[in-house]
């Protein structure tokens, strides 16, 4: 079996005709199975009058789908977040008599340039999908595996108690683990695990889950804490990292500058407290001081936003170490 995450960037809706409505708040998850194969789709739909949801989106995804109808600002802002995440997969459906020429000097030297053109047949991408899925199979993780769980969505449900939704980020887990919630590294444990509402006794790096908890309370939760078994996970409010700013970007970073850091299901607001940039001011390193701790992992990147930019709201990304 195996599970595809596809961020789908297009006239809002557009999934109701390739999967079935599942979680909606911000951005709304539509859900494909075929057999042991699955596909969650992934919309952003309180974008784009709110730049986060598109930042979840796209950090959800294995696999984009771009359905362009004409060439806007929002158009290159997509591509703006797909490049700075490296969603290096994904397919384009185009509309309105617009040609693969038209579209491709937008593309040029991005992830996008290596996308595919396809049809906008609804059986056909749900068919085009469901392989890509079954191309690649979740394993179940060896005994001694660590694993790391962004929480996108979670509740109470009665008679069961706290239960998260999430896509695994890293590794894998099993029922009964006992796993740490960040930032405060409380311990939990793993009452069950559900993968497009079937139970498993286990989840691997890619799978979509709902998990159950023990220990927790949901009103102890927010979106962003990350359930995690790795040992290498680190928290910090302080950061000093190594920049690159998108070739759009028109002047260097100033100090106070109020940037948004985007990691995982994280959206924290991070002031720019001093810039150093040896040179080239498109890669500088950043002094961020950001609001709340920021849950990674080191060798993890993370989008960089300026929310006041107007029709440049992505600035770039940092390496994190």
């Amino acid at each position: 079996m195996g599970n595809l995450n596809v961020a789908v960037l297009g006239p809002a809706g557009y999934a109701k005709d390739l999967g079935k409505k599942g979680t909606t708040s911000d951005i709304t998850f539509y859900n494909l199975k075929k057999g042991e194969d699955t596909v969650t789709f992934i919309e952003p739909t309180r974008y784009p009058e709110r730049l986060a949801p598109l930042f979840y989106a796209v950090s959800l995804a294995d696999v984009a789908l771009v359905v362009v109808g004409e060439i806007t600002p929002t158009l290159g802002e997509w591509v703006l977040m797909l490049d700075e995440a490296r969603v290096e997969r994904g397919y384009v459906i185009l509309q309105n008599y617009l040609t693969q020429q038209e579209v491709a000097p937008l593309f040029r030297g991005t992830v996008l340039e290596h996308y595919e053109f396809v049809d906008a047949d609804p059986i056909a991408l749900r068919d085009l999908m469901l392989g890509a899925a079954h191309a690649r199979p979740s394993s179940q993780p060896g005994a001694d595996a660590s694993g790391t769980i962004p929480i996108d969505h979670h509740f109470n449900v009665r008679g069961i108690g706290t239960v998260i939704l999430g896509v695994v980020a890293r590794g894998g887990i099993h029922k009964h683990d006992t796993l740490k919630v960040y930032p405060g590294e409380k311990a939990i444990s793993v009452r069950s695990i559900q993968k497009h509402d079937d139970d498993f006794d286990w989840a691997a790096e890619g799978d979509r889950v709902g998990i159950a908890l023990k220990n927790i309370d949901s009103d102890e939760l927010d979106r962003g804490f990350v359930l995690s078994s790795d040992p290498n996970i680190r928290t910090g409010a302080h950061i000093e990292a190594r920049a690159t700013l998108v070739r759009y970007w028109p002047a260097p970073l100033a100090v106070g500058t109020v940037l948004h850091l985007g990691h995982w299901m994280q959206f924290i607001p991070a002031r720019v407290e001093a810039v150093r940039d040896d040179g080239d001011w498109r890669q500088p390193t950043l002094t961020l001081a950001l609001e709340k701790d920021l849950v990674y992992l080191p060798g993890d990147t993370a989008v960089l936003h300026y929310l006041e930019g107007g029709k440049l709201r992505i600035a770039g990304h940092i390496e994190l170490a």
